[in-house]
């Protein structure tokens, strides 16, 4: 570049701190500046989770130091600066006329309502914008529609074949190893209690972390969650460290207790390292390659790191090209027509059913649960309550460390929530009482009675069950997967059935 002409301005979001972003290739740092920007708008477009926020901060600061230490000049502008504007496009403003930026480039944004923004930026700043794809991901836009082109159904299990031959990963020439495509039959055990049971490694707050833990409990007082147990990792190299413990002692058991919940028992054998995957700290291929190598090692069991890598370069890589294929609209859809609000007990945990108390509780405190815990326990109750979907959206995008909207919105909305008709889902993931007694052990601290189908001792979800089977006849008897239990609903006598209806028609009541 000529002494003439300003920097490159490089913005990097707080979903991209990624040491070789896509927006730094073929950039000479002595040409550039990195933007990094804490702001208000993206703190409280919703009530993001105390944590969720302190964790993010944190990373960022961390990462912008660790960027500098690398040759890079990094601006980087503070939630508490004096001067900041409060949102991405203005703090991008203020860098370009301070910096006499000359050309702004950027990863493009994991979500439409942020890449809106990056659309405006050239015409708004009068300067080239050149957004680059986000090269993190397997599977691009262009080629996640040209899979699903002229496909009756977009069925997961399909996408990830093709994403198997197209990493190799866990692949015996053309064919997959062990010869079956998904073991996920072999990962559904009830868990045991077990003294050995690994705990993840807690990174004790730094005193950077610290500065934004008081930060946010003096700015975000009025959001959910606490950050009395804030432990995440904060920088490329603890969550490396993260990555080896769960490799090492989580993951030989990780795919047969995968499903399975215990009371006082936060994370079993889960790995809890998505916040560090989708905020850019861990690098998802080379982590599920690391998985491979400990099944062909010899370390790992097939079931187990199968299922790990089907939850990576399957269903995460997938949600996204659902996300980005659906447009804006996909937020709104809601095919079952649920309209009740979300129960108040979600922000406090104060219910007497244990399940979602243990569940919503764990969430609160460390704005973290397993797939689980959020699918069969706080989205399935959702689900039979008849709970507006969008508010169920609402409510996951806030409390998960490890949520963005692109991948949280069609894991509730589409699998969890059933709102659109199918698209995600084959059937509505819904399930009585006997489903969270066989995985879990809540079942024995709850004050409901797990057996009872009917009256005020019941487990709700019971009763629940039958009365969403019954009010949504009209659109689900025709599903296939669902054709079972409605033929068990069909054999009912006339007075079981009303006794039942009755019975969640008292408790959703209460719930009001």
């Amino acid at each position: 570049m000529s002494g003439k002409s300003g920097p490159i301005l490089v913005p990097i979001l707080g979903d991209q701190l990624t040491r070789d972003i896509s927006s730094l290739d073929g950039v000479d740092p002595a040409d550039a500046v990195l933007l990094m920007m804490e702001v208000e708008d993206e703190a409280t477009y919703v009530r993001h989770h105390k944590s969720k926020i302190a964790f993010l901060f944190s990373a960022m600061r961390h990462h912008a130091e660790d960027m500098r230490s690398r040759g890079w000049t990094v601006d980087y502008v503070t939630l508490d600066n004096p001067d900041n504007a409060g949102s991405f496009s203005g703090e991008v403003q203020r860098a370009v006329e301070r910096h006499g930026a000359s050309a702004i480039r950027v990863t493009e944004a994991g979500e439409w309502r942020v890449a809106a923004m990056l659309q405006d930026w050239e015409e708004k700043f009068g300067i080239p914008v050149e957004i680059r794809p986000d090269t993190r991901f397997l599977c691009s836009h262009e080629d996640f529609e040209g899979w699903a082109e002229g496909r009756k159904s977009l069925t997961m299990e399909y996408f990830y074949r093709e994403m198997r031959r197209k990493t190799g990963l866990l692949m015996n020439g053309g064919d997959p190893e062990g010869g079956k495509w998904n073991y996920d039959k072999e990962n559904r055990k009830p868990a045991e209690r077990d003294l050995l049971m690994p705990k993840p490694i807690a990174f004790r707050p730094d005193e950077i972390t610290q500065d934004v833990i008081d930060l946010v409990a003096e700015r975000f007082a009025d959001h959910p969650g606490s950050l009395d147990h804030f432990q995440f990792a904060v920088t490329h190299d603890e969550a490396m460290r993260a990555r080896r413990h769960f490799l090492d002692e989580c993951l030989p058991r990780f795919g047969d207790f995968q499903d399975a919940m215990l009371t006082g028992e936060p994370f079993l054998y889960h790995s809890l390292l998505s916040p560090y995957i989708n905020a850019g700290l861990l690098d998802p291929i080379d982590l599920c390659r690391e998985a491979e190598k400990k099944y062909r090692n010899g370390d790992a069991p097939l079931n187990c790191v199968e299922g790990f890598i089907r939850q990576i370069i399957g269903w995460r890589e997938y949600v996204r090209g659902i996300y980005w294929r659906e447009g804006p609209d996909y937020a709104q859809r809601n095919f079952l027509e649920a309209k009740r609000d979300l129960p108040n007990f979600y922000y406090s945990g104060d219910t007497g059913m244990h399940c979602l108390s243990a569940a919503i509780g764990q969430t609160l405190d460390r704005a973290y649960a397993h797939h689980i815990q959020r699918l069969m326990i706080t989205g399935t109750f959702a689900l039979l309550a008849g709970v507006d979907p969008h508010q169920v959206h609402i409510w996951y995008l806030e409390v998960y460390v490890d949520a963005y909207e692109w991948v949280e919105l069609p894991n509730t909305l589409g699998m969890s929530q059933f709102g659109d008709g199918g698209l995600l889902g084959s059937k509505p993931y819904v399930a009585s009482g006997n489903y969270i007694n066989t995985m879990s052990d809540y079942c024995r601290s709850c004050r409901y009675d797990v057996k009872q189908r009917t009256g005020e001792d019941a487990c709700p979800f019971n009763a629940l069950y039958w009365d969403f089977l019954a009010r949504n006849e009209d659109k689900l008897s025709s599903n296939r997967r669902l054709a079972m239990p409605y033929k068990s609903w069909e054999r009912m006598e006339k007075g079981d059935k009303i006794a039942i209806r009755n019975s969640a028609r008292a408790f959703l009541e209460s719930l009001d």
